[in-house]
């Protein structure tokens, strides 16, 4: 059996030299380190005498000949090529102070920002390459069309939706009243407060609003559902068996919210006006025939064109977003939050920005 590590000191040549004897090893070090605590001064430490080293030997005697300035002596190939490796590892990590400046800081953060809003934008055009061609693909092959999947989204995006969509469109078209009539008022034109209602309901708000909560709803469903399949590897078992995620996951997702936002934009607005009529009948005096006669009046069938062309590419970006958010989830189950969190801004980012695109190409055309 080896010996315990031990050492002795010995003066050799008028040097204090330390001695280690025994095997330098973990199971035989016992009180070792704690004796060669708070050690003096040395010249040399002879190894000639170890019978085994092991790592954490290495790591005694490379820290006592640090923190004593001896030289080491005596090892032997594998001990001594096993104190470099020691030697080399042991290198102190310096913290650099951050020397950039607020300004030159702020400017990286931007920076930072718009490259990853540009990857995103090309990964997401990217994405919308591969539907296009799986819808494509589908097309010439009707029979790995997924109608049964198309129709249950068509009740988690519309049928399942209609209670809060309402009750949003309702409360909307009071608040346009409201304000409008109190502004109006000022001018003794309370009646045009139909107007304000009637155009604004149908031709921007009633779709604006209805993309925003299919988004925060329905978009943000998407890329938890798809996020926590793909973290769960059965998109890459779907792989596995050949069957395409594209054809069987996002592209019913699409067409169903594609197929359901024109329908709910609608209802929406046929929900907010009645909320604006009943304001207008209880707080103005306005009857509901008189309201009505009104609406008809001044709000032309271009508003209602508009708000309904509109509504299908909305589903569009919304669906997408919400898939392509899902389908990029890896690692851990806080990238499923992450993602689900980024699929609803840049859905409705891309919304308000489309939107705002809308109005202008309307305007040119005439539609105004």
């Amino acid at each position: 059996m080896s010996q315990a590590a031990d050492f002795i000191e010995e003066e050799r040549d008028g040097k204090r030299t330390l001695v280690f004897s025994g095997d330098l090893a973990l199971a035989r070090l016992s009180d070792l380190p704690a004796r060669l605590a708070g050690h003096g001064k040395l010249d040399a430490i002879d190894l000639s005498k170890v019978e085994r080293f092991d790592t954490v030997g290495a790591w005694v005697v490379h820290k006592l000949a640090d923190e004593t300035g001896a030289k080491i002596s005596g090892a032997n190939k594998d001990a001594g090529h096993l104190l470099e490796q020691v030697e080399g590892a042991d290198q102190s990590v310096k913290m650099r102070p951050d020397k950039t400046g607020a300004f030159a800081r702020v400017l990286g953060q931007i920076g930072d920002a718009a490259v990853q809003a540009g990857q995103t934008f090309v990964g997401l055009l990217g994405f919308f390459g591969s539907v296009c061609l799986s819808a494509f693909a589908v097309a010439r092959h009707p029979k790995r069309f997924r109608f049964n999947a198309v129709v249950q989204r068509f009740e988690v995006v519309g049928v399942t939706a209609l209670g809060i969509i309402g009750l949003m469109s309702f409360l909307i078209g009071v608040v346009i009243a409201q304000q409008g009539a109190v502004q109006l008022r000022q001018f003794g034109a309370e009646v045009f407060t139909i107007n304000l209602i009637g155009r604004i309901t149908v031709r921007e708000l009633g779709t604006l609003m209805t993309a925003i909560m299919v988004a925060g709803r329905s978009g943000s469903a998407f890329a938890a559902q798809l996020g926590t399949m793909k973290l769960t590897e059965e998109i890459d078992a779907m792989r596995t068996i050949g069957v395409s995620p594209i054809e069987a996951l996002v592209l019913p997702r699409i067409l169903a919210t594609v197929a359901m936002m024109p329908l709910l934009s609608f209802y929406a607005m046929v929900i907010a006006i009645i909320g604006g009529g009943l304001f207008c009948w209880i707080s103005l005096g306005i009857p509901p025939i008189t309201f009505i006669q009104r609406l008809r009046e001044v709000t032309p069938m271009t508003d209602l064109w508009v708000g309904l062309t509109k509504a299908p590419v909305f589903g569009l970006i919304i669906a997408l977003s919400g898939c392509f958010q899902g389908m990029q989830v890896e690692g851990n189950a806080e990238e499923v939050g992450a993602r689900t969190t980024a699929a609803v801004v840049q859905a409705i980012f891309l919304v308000i920005v489309l939107d705002a695109f809308f109005a202008v190409f309307f305007t040119a055309v005439g539609w105004i």
